[in-house]
């Protein structure tokens, strides 16, 4: 009989920063009150948080964000739907910058770098 080799593998804790909050609060409120599709509202809002845990499972699964290169790789992103979730790997924490759909100039993006945690 074989015998298992024993991974470890690293445990993140994901943090939502204010910015990703605000950013989940203007999506969901503007499919539900602008187009009139709370419904949509509540599908998308499950996805945007379903993502972020398949993100605190593997965030090294995920690409590095080509706007915010750094030496080690910190800033990465993952794709939901539309929109593009942009995290931060910080030791043993990632850290949910903002939520930006993907049509927006990548300007958007680099003003994600000075967002408080």
């Amino acid at each position: 009989m074989g015998t298992k080799e024993e991974t470890t593998q690293q445990n993140y804790q994901v943090k939502l920063s204010l910015n990703a909050l605000k950013n989940i609060d203007e999506i969901t409120g503007y499919i539900s009150f602008i187009k009139h599709q709370p419904l949509n509202a509540i599908k998308v809002g499950d996805k945007i948080f379903e993502t972020f845990d398949h993100i605190e499972k593997n965030p090294l699964a995920y690409k590095e964000c080509e706007a915010l290169q750094t030496k080690h790789k910190l800033y990465r992103q993952a794709v939901c739907s539309s929109w593009i979730i942009i995290f931060k790997l910080k030791k043993s924490e990632i850290i949910i910058l903002g939520i930006i759909h993907s049509s927006r100039k990548p300007s958007r993006i680099k003003a994600l770098r000075k967002t408080k945690n």
